[in-house]
């Protein structure tokens, strides 16, 4: 019975291919940290939601648009400091972005790294 075949990694610009699931085994361990850690999932609840919520209120448009003389709504809550590294929820902390901004910024922090 034939397998099926592999694909290329969902992450962008991975040359690698997945054998199971979305991304190759580099991309799949890092993504599993990010995203379906328990402790991390534990931080962003409903108290998350309504800092998220009054944070993108005062500070409707994206930090990153916004220094490139755009103006765009921003959709995402960053955290400047990761949580992981002892940054905490603290509006200095915080950075208002739109979700194409913030998916470069992560992938440029969590990917990058060689994970």
């Amino acid at each position: 019975m034939p397998t099926k075949n592999s694909r290329h990694c969902a992450f962008p610009g991975c040359p690698g291919y997945a054998e199971k699931g979305q991304y190759c085994a580099a991309h799949a361990a890092a993504y599993n940290k990010i995203h379906r850690d328990p402790e991390r999932k534990k931080h962003y609840g409903r108290q998350w939601e309504r800092l998220r919520t009054a944070f993108l209120s005062k500070h409707p448009l994206c930090r990153m648009c916004q220094e490139a003389g755009r103006l765009v709504p921003a959709t995402e809550v960053h955290h400047i400091v990761p949580l992981a590294d002892g940054g905490t929820d603290d509006e200095a902390n915080l950075m208002p972005l739109c979700k194409p901004c913030h998916s470069r910024f992560t992938a440029g922090e969590c990917w990058g790294k060689g994970e």
